[in-house]
């Protein structure tokens, strides 16, 4: 009877080697291995840089695993290999691999003892050399088929009839013999053994010429592959070389435009000192000369003769009417503000990019124009700047998938630009989109439109004026209102409004009382450090909660708004970024029957800013958005 261990012996077989294990070992995962295998896998690896792997399940291990050996398995394996000589022969020839029948062993079926030199295929016997004499030498034999001697002579013979297998059925893919041909496989197809095998021959031949091309092509492959891997190696090594030259050069670049800020920051100030120690040298002198005549003054008062005193005369000195005072020197200059405005947009353009994508960094870079060359980064040469006629000189950029394509920009008169001299702290929010398709420089340098620098008269657009409130029922409960509804405040800490539907529960907002569905109407606002803010319109039906309430970032709405120091144009989600002139009162012409909106900078003219057009459907609502504690807005008496 069999062992029982010899059921145990596929499992007692490493799947690298084939073989019964040999100082088993386990892996983190749970699979075993021979020691030596799993080193010597483990080896191979490294030199490819593949690490450390399971060879059954592919784990990982970012770490060579600790490789203890298995003792539970190491005994059933030398308990497996002492009971193998006992369990009798256990590996047994497979199916077309018995060793050939040796020839040299055929006995004599005559005298059963001399060795066999001639087989009979006709008496199916095989004869020593003394009994097949008459065989060759009787005529009534001339007719039977000699041949070598067959070690396999039982085997060719059909085991119903007794007869020679000479017939191979290719139906039922077996040998039969001329009986079975005739009886049992008349209509099928035959062949000979002889034939079968050579066909058989020529097919096997095929599939070795195919495995071997397989086999070549295959090394070739590999080789190819490793060689592709040395590749692979030495060009990622090259881009982070070429990477890291990129982002020197930057840093460089960064710095010294640090370098010239801060030295032009430095130069403002010793001018400014200088300025003011002069004066100081003055003033002291003329202290000198005031302290001097006061001196003769009062020793004039000390004299006791009074012919004397009333003889003498003194003048005062012509410093006396020069009245002292503060001199305002600072060092904010178009210089200086220039440098902190170019660096805080630059701050935040680079924080807008850096949230992107990396694949869509690019083309937000340098988007595709007709005809643009984009070979001018790579060689360090300026592109050629438009000229002021040029269409293409200040291109309008479409923002946003979704833009509206009724919305147009209005051309804006050019305005320095100031910087507020406190930036108010703004309350944590979310941030601001990138902007669209913009390029770096042409978000730091972009001028304002010049095809209609034309500003409107005021008294034209305040025909139009009217007075508006503030609704309290849709202000969210950080906007504090006063003057009778015309004064909004961001406030730390929420007011206790009473509960209604109407009310923006998200965004710091506020609707007017007041909505308009037909005719011009006309309105001003004042802004106060207008840093995080947004004035617009708004339909009634406005979400109220949740981040597509904010204005612009829905078709039911549309704004301008100041984040920073930057100034854009939202509506349905879609930005366009502006010309920023700093307004501290911002006009609103809405003409419900054209379907335009215009907003304007009130100075001492009406310079256009930006205009919405779009069909109204609904009434449309002035709408107010405010998001830094240090904003404030006030609807203006017109």
């Amino acid at each position: 009877m069999a062992s029982p261990l010899l059921s145990l012996a596929e499992e007692l077989v490493c799947s690298i080697c084939l073989s019964t294990f040999d100082s088993p070992v386990t892996t983190p995962c749970g699979h075993n291995f021979c020691r030596g295998c799993l080193e010597a896998t483990w080896q191979e690896s490294q030199q490819v840089a593949l690490g450390y792997n399971c060879p059954q399940c592919r784990t990982h291990f970012y770490t060579k695993p600790e490789l203890r050996k298995n003792t539970v398995l190491s005994t059933v394996v030398d308990t497996f290999t002492r009971a193998q000589p006992a369990a009798g022969p256990r590996d047994e020839p497979e199916q077309g691999d018995e060793p050939e029948p040796d020839p040299e062993s055929v006995l004599c079926d005559t005298c059963l003892q001399a060795r066999a030199c001639n087989t009979c295929l006709t008496c199916m016997a095989s004869f020593c050399p003394e009994h097949v004499r008459p065989h060759q030498e009787s005529p009534a034999f001339q007719a039977h088929q000699l041949g070598a001697p067959l070690a396999d002579l039982q085997e060719r013979l059909c085991a119903e009839h007794c007869k020679l297998l000479e017939f191979f059925c290719l139906q039922h893919r077996r040998a039969i013999c001329s009986l079975c041909l005739q009886l049992t496989h008349k209509p099928c197809r035959f062949s000979t053994p002889q034939e079968q095998r050579a066909e058989q021959e020529a097919k096997l031949t095929e599939k070795l010429t195919l495995l071997n091309e397989k086999i070549e092509k295959t090394q070739t492959v590999v080789s190819q592959m490793k060689e592709l891997q040395s590749s692979v190696r030495e060009s990622a090594e090259s881009r982070k070389k070429v990477l890291a030259e990129l982002y020197r050069q930057m840093k460089e670049m960064l710095e010294k435009d640090e370098r010239e800020a801060l030295r032009a920051v430095d130069h403002e100030q010793e001018g400014a000192q200088t300025r003011i120690l002069g004066l100081m040298q003055r003033m002291s002198m003329n202290v000198e000369e005031m302290a001097s005549t006061k001196g003769r003054v009062e020793a004039l008062l000390a004299q006791k003769h009074k012919i004397s005193f009333l003889q003498t005369m003194v003048e005062l000195p012509k410093v006396v009417t020069f009245n002292p005072y503060t001199p305002r020197i600072h060092i904010d200059s178009k210089q200086v503000l220039s440098c902190q405005t170019a660096a805080a947009a630059l701050k935040h353009f680079l924080g807008d990019l850096l949230e992107q994508p990396v694949e869509g960094r690019p083309q937000l870079l340098r988007p595709d124009k007709p005809g643009s060359d984009d070979t001018s980064s790579d060689t360090g040469k300026q592109p050629s700047k438009p000229a002021p006629g040029d269409p293409d000189a200040n291109p309008t950029p479409i923002k946003g998938p979704n833009k509206d394509p009724g919305t147009q920009q209005n051309p804006t008169a050019a305005a320095p630009q100031k910087m507020p001299q406190k930036t108010p702290t703004p309350v944590p929010g979310p941030p601001p989109q990138l902007v669209g398709n913009d390029s770096l420089k042409d978000y730091l340098t972009k001028d304002p439109p010049l095809s209609n620098p034309v500003a409107a008269r005021r008294s034209d657009l305040l025909q139009h004026a009217t007075v508006l409130t503030l609704d309290l029922r849709t202000a969210h409960r950080r906007l504090v209102l006063s003057e009778n509804f015309t004064r909004a405040a961001v406030s730390e800490e929420q007011t206790s409004y009473p509960d209604s539907p109407a009310r923006f529960s998200m965004c710091s907002q506020v609707l007017c009382f007041k909505g308009f569905s037909r005719g011009r109407h006309y309105w001003e606002v004042k802004l106060t450090s207008s840093n995080f803010c947004a004035v617009g319109l708004a339909y009634n039906s406005i979400a109220r909660k949740g981040p597509s309430s904010r204005l612009g970032r829905n078709k039911q709405s549309w704004c301008l708004e100041w984040f920073n120091v930057k100034l854009s144009a939202w509506h349905d989600s879609a930005e366009t970024v502006l010309f920023n002139p700093s307004p501290s009162r911002v006009g609103v012409l809405l003409d419900c029957d054209e379907g335009t909106a215009t907003f304007y900078n009130v100075a001492d003219r009406a310079y256009p800013i930006h205009t919405f057009t779009a069909s109204f459907i609904e009434a449309v609502y002035p709408a107010f958005w405010l998001f830094s504690s240090g904003t404030t807005l006030t609807l203006c008496k017109l």
